[in-house]
Order: structure tokens, then C-alpha cells, then sequence
């Protein structure tokens, strides 16, 4: 019973993080006065001051950001990075 009872707790703990991948949020940054575009569900505490999200793609992600009034827009060097890393 126990073995099943672990078997369980390891194959949610498995499809929770499967679930997980591949969503982005946006994060606002209090130390840069940016907003980021990140792939891990953010903590509010400290420097982050709000988090929207989840969202299925980077482009979504991208889209809503530019949507939050708090978010000032990227400069075309900060788009080309973020571009980049695709």
C-alpha cells in the first residue's frame, strides 16, 4: 500500500512539472523598472512587484506586456535580445 501510495505522490509530482513547461509570465522588476519575460511562476517578494501570467507562448507573453500600463516598452536593443534567445 505504501509503494502505491508513493507511486501516486511521484507520478503527480511528475505531472505537475510537465505542466509547467513551456509557459511564460510577466514579471515587473521595482530595481530595473523593467518588466521581464520569464519561463518559472514568479514569487512577489522584494524587487518583484507583480506577476501576469501564465501565458502558452513568448508571444502572448509579449502581447499582454505591452498591454500593463506599469510596463514601460522595450528599447529596440532589449527587443533584439529578447528576440535572440528564441
Amino acid at each position: 500500500m505504501k509503494r502505491l501510495i508513493f507511486a501516486g505522490i511521484l507520478l503527480l509530482a511528475s505531472v505537475t512539472v510537465s505542466l509547467a513547461d513551456g509557459l511564460f509570465w510577466v514579471v515587473g522588476n521595482r530595481a530595473t523598472g523593467k518588466c521581464n519575460i520569464v519561463t518559472s511562476n514568479p514569487v512577489i517578494i522584494g524587487d518583484i512587484w507583480f506577476g501576469d501570467g501564465p501565458y502558452k507562448s513568448k508571444a502572448d507573453a509579449k502581447l499582454a506586456r505591452s498591454t500593463i500600463r506599469a510596463c514601460p516598452a522595450p528599447t529596440p536593443d532589449e527587443q533584439k535580445d529578447e528576440d535572440s534567445t528564441n
